[in-house]
């Protein structure tokens, strides 16, 4: 159902023409005021699309276009003004910020839905547990066995999102370089590039050498998320929607989208309900709905 769901929304459910306005809900020629695009994070597609059908359940003369193809590739459509929401699983850069300024865009922000990231590993892996500093010598090919964490003696097979998923980045600076404005780690050259979080899960299932990484809504049963430790006297927290909250799990994020400029018209409309009622979904695909205060 998952796979369907995001081929459904690499197809989208409409598709616009014409440029976005400088401000969000304000139509451009051609373009109907009705008539949301909403591109980029992968890992927010699926939970994007569920929200675009319940809404459009709701408002039947409303339509909404749901497009994968990551953070990179949504922020860089907000920026040209082609979109009206740019999904993203982090932060804008100063130097995407700066562009779209640039172009007369002001980028506003919105929480949208809270995510663990799960390093996870095939289900025969003896491995249970990682400190960060561990997950970090890993996939920066530091430890190329898993004997070097525990493990069985075999080599460590490296999975990664590409560089235009908003995840790679968010672990690429939190995890392997472990939030150090000065660290210049990459991840291992032998690491394998997927373009997908489906991807990076059909692989773990079918390899006992592999380790990788996802948000939370795509790791399945077939899956074995480990246990992270901030370090070796630390406590090791699986991720899970309860471990977010309370915030003892220590890679987790929340996730945005973006308009350019207050939203207003239809695009205010579907955001108050993604950040309301909308909320009632999240947990049904593996997210962590917003709490109070981060509304």
């Amino acid at each position: 159902m998952r796979a369907a769901r995001t081929l459904l929304a690499l197809i989208a459910v409409v598709l616009l023409a014409g440029c976005g306005a400088r401000t969000s809900g304000d139509a451009a020629p051609g373009r109907s005021s009705a008539a949301i695009t909403c591109v980029g994070s992968d890992t927010l597609v699926n939970l994007a699309l569920a929200w675009a059908e319940a809404w459009m359940a709701e408002h039947p003369e409303r339509r909404v276009s749901v497009t994968g193809g990551g953070s990179g590739t949504g922020i860089a459509a907000l920026v040209a003004g082609t979109v009206d929401i740019a999904n993203a699983s982090r932060e804008m850069s100063a130097g995407e910020i700066e562009a779209a300024r640039a172009g007369g865009i002001e980028p506003v922000r919105h929480v949208v839905a809270l995510d663990a990231i799960a390093v996870v590993a095939h289900p025969a892996n003896p491995v249970n547990g990682l400190t960060l500093e561990q997950v970090s010598a890993v996939f920066t090919g530091r430890i190329e066995r898993w004997t070097g964490v525990g493990g069985e003696d075999r080599p460590v097979v490296l999975l990664s999102r590409e560089s235009n998923s908003g995840t790679y980045v968010y672990f690429l600076e939190r995890v392997l370089r472990l939030g150090r404005k000065d660290s210049k780690d990459l991840f291992s050259p032998e690491t394998l590039l997927m373009p997908s979080s489906e991807g990076i899960s059909t692989e773990v299932r079918q390899n006992r050498n592999a380790i990788g990484y996802d948000g939370l809504g795509y790791v399945t049963a077939d899956q074995k998320p480990l246990a992270i430790a901030v370090g070796p006297n630390s406590p090791y927290v699986l991720p899970s929607a309860a471990t977010v909250i309370d915030g003892s799990y220590p890679v987790s994020r929340p996730l945005f989208m973006y308009t350019a400029g207050e939203p207003a018209g239809a695009v205010k409309e579907f955001l108050d309900f993604v950040t309301g009622d909308g909320q009632r979904l999240v947990t049904g695909l593996g997210f962590v709905p917003l709490q109070g205060g981060e509304r």
